[in-house]
């Protein structure tokens, strides 16, 4: 990958970001949400298909050569250029009510992700990096701030979330996860993408889940390395095709991989 500034990336990723929400936060709570279910068993909704197809519409308008992965339409192109996009992350709270989702936006060079935008409209707040250009966070109507992970050096002062016990269950690590929650300080099952902004804010000092595809983790990798913290699989493996996530503050990192190990 070579030395490249990903500012004006950045900015597209933003802008697609800022289009997204309008169409996410009109969907929001309305009464007549169409939502069907994918061959995997898991809920699509309207609203995801159109955020979707206007982040891939705004991509191929500035990036025609550049390739596209997303969740409900797949991939399109080739190259060493890839955007990934997961239109809505949290599909379930989206469909319920529940306003903890957002659009994930990345840029993956060669594999590695160097941009990644996390918005969050209900929540009112977006989130952003891009390789050498630190982490950002900008609630909504106020000045962005640039970010930074805790400096909790011991587990046994960590704060942790796990999402949920089945997906640890399912992956044949439940009495891992138990360890693990018996060794830190505080344990909450907060789910999707804001824990991993809430570990690059600090407020956290560490996130895991099994059962993540790429869009579920491109976007959140820059931001969490960029506000100083590590992120691997909950294998140890770098980048966002191991089919899980970690991200800590970097400091507790090799020991909760060491209760999952």
């Amino acid at each position: 990958m070579t030395d490249y500034s990903y500012a004006d990336d950045l900015s597209l990723a933003l802008a697609l970001a800022a289009n997204a929400d309008l169409i996410s936060l009109d969907r929001f709570t309305s009464v007549d949400l169409e939502v069907t279910t994918k061959p995997d068993r898991t809920p699509v909704t309207d609203a995801d298909k159109a955020v979707e197809q206007s982040i891939r519409s705004g991509i191929e308008a500035a990036r025609p050569h550049d390739s596209i992965l997303g969740e409900e339409f797949g991939t399109q192109g080739s190259g060493s250029r890839q955007w990934i996009i997961d239109p809505i992350d949290g599909t379930a709270n989206f469909m319920r009510g529940v306003p903890i989702w957002a659009t994930l936006i990345a840029l993956a060079v060669d594999g590695v992700p160097v941009v990644g935008v996390v918005s969050s409209p209900a929540l009112g707040k977006r989130w952003w990096a891009a390789k050498g250009h630190g982490a950002w966070a900008q609630p909504h109507g106020e000045a962005a701030t640039q970010i930074r992970v805790s400096g909790v050096a011991s587990v046994s002062d960590a704060s942790l979330s796990y999402n949920n016990i089945q997906g640890w269950d399912a992956a044949g690590r439940l009495d891992s996860l138990i360890d693990l929650q018996r060794a830190v300080w505080r344990a909450r099952s907060i789910g999707d993408a804001w824990a991993y902004m809430l570990v690059a804010e600090g407020h956290l000092d560490a996130a895991g889940e099994w059962d993540m595809k790429p869009y579920d983790i491109a976007a959140l990798m820059p931001i969490v390395e960029e506000a100083g913290g590590r992120f691997t699989s909950l294998n140890g493996v770098d980048g966002p095709w191991d089919g899980s996530a970690l991200a800590t503050n970097g400091l507790v990192h090799d020991a909760v991989l060491g209760y999952i190990r």
